[in-house]
Formats: structure tokens, sequence, C-alpha cells
């Protein structure tokens, strides 16, 4: 599948990141340790010195000095930001959808059938997207041979459907979702790409999503921002009305 996707990968890679694509997984995670050993040993050093012009200087020029160390700590937590993992590897969000889920060893079958649907350059493009994306253990739940099934050529149309129907045009992190959960008195209804309407609540602080067949789909990893849109991963494949 990953051989399958080279082409397309290629050309919407980002030439910046490039090199750090490259390298394997734990020194990439050796690498952001570190840097972060450095940024904890660089605020030490900053706060002491903060406290020491403090003492040399009075109140004169505090403010201006606060001023900047303010900002020296927002742009650092910026940088120090991340992707959740999913599936085992990390997520860019200076890579699109597609580029960042055949990385996901929990979403093989969803880019499978992505990719029998004929939906990965749709994905690929500019968006914006929100996609709740169904892990394998998600598609596991259907009844027994229903992926086969719908992998089939002749049942594409059927594919498209179901697969759109967990996608809406827009970029909704969660706070956006809870927010218009909350504002429409604890159940917002959205409709898909597909055509499908999305019922939005929360339960335990997470949000939840019923289908139009009753089906409730829990998002296990939300956030997983993308240069496209946003992923949620969920626990249950979304269905629309038979």
């Amino acid at each position: 599948m990953a051989n399958q996707q080279a082409p397309l990968l290629q050309q919407a890679g980002s030439k910046k990141f490039e090199n750090f694509f490259n390298v394997p997984r734990n020194k990439k995670i050796m690498l952001i340790f570190l840097i972060g050993e450095t940024f904890t040993v660089w605020f030490s050093f900053l706060i002491y010195a903060v406290g020491l012009a403090h003492r040399l200087t009075g109140d004169r020029d505090m403010k201006a000095i606060r001023m900047a160390t303010a900002l020296l700590a927002l742009t650092t937590g910026m940088a120090l930001a991340e992707n959740p993992i999913v599936g085992g590897a990390a997520m860019f969000d200076t890579k699109n959808i597609i580029e960042n889920a055949v990385n996901s060893k929990d979403h093989t079958t969803l880019v499978a059938a992505v990719t029998a649907a004929g939906l990965v350059e749709t994905l690929s493009g500019a968006g914006p997207f929100t996609v709740f994306a169904p892990t394998n253990e998600a598609f596991a739940k259907l009844p027994a041979g229903t992926v086969e099934t719908l992998l089939k050529p002749e049942n594409k149309d059927q594919l498209v459907k179901i697969l759109t129907c967990h996608v809406i045009g827009a970029k909704a992190m969660a706070a956006d979702v809870l927010s218009m959960i909350k504002t429409d008195g604890g159940a917002h209804k959205v409709k898909t790409v597909g055509g499908c309407e999305l019922t939005l609540t929360t339960q335990d602080g997470k949000v939840m999503i019923t289908d139009e067949m009753g089906n409730i789909a829990t998002v296990t990893i939300a956030d997983v921002a993308q240069s496209n849109g946003v992923i949620h991963v969920i626990d249950t494949v979304l269905l629309p009305k038979m």
C-alpha cells in the first residue's frame, strides 16, 4: 500500500523537514528528548538571570524583562508542541491526511478502503477536512466478511458513501466541536461530505458520534492536526442510513 502511494507522498512532502522524516523513529525520540532537556536547562538559567536582574536593578526595566521572558516561553511552547502518536507513528501537521494515515499501523484497513474507493487524491487535496478515522479494531467489529465485500470493485459506490460519512468539509478541532455541542444544548448535528447526518455529544469529557443507524463512536484520540485539516481517531465505523 505504501509503495502505491509513493508518487503522491513524494509530490506533497515537505522539503523543509525531509531529512528529519527519514531519521529512524528511535533517533527522533532521542532528538526530541534532548531538545526538551536543552530547553529545560535554558529556562532554569533564564529564571536565575531574571532573579539576578531584579536584585541588581530593582523594579527598573523589570516590566521589559518579564515581557521578554513571557514571549520566549510562548514561542518555546509552540516549538515543542506536537501531534499525538497514532498507531505507533508520529503524525506531522506539515503532512496531509493521507501521508500521515499510511504510517499508522492502526489504520491499515482504512487506508486500503480509501484507496479502493478512489479517495486518495481527494483527501490529499487542500481541504480543509475533518476526518473521523476508524481503527482496524473498529472495522473488525462489523459483521464477518463486510470489509472484504466492500473492497470489491462492484461495491465501490457503497464504500465511497460509507467513507465520506466520516468526512466533514471543514476543520473542526475538539474545542470547536465541544463549543458547538454546548451551544446546541448538548447535541450538535452536522452534515458530512457524503450527505450523512451525524449527532455529536459528549460523555465523560469525550466526544461521542452517533450515526444514522444509531451506532455510537467514541473519539479516542482527538486533534491530530494535518496540513489539510484534522483527524480524530474513533473506535466504531459510522454508517449511513440503509
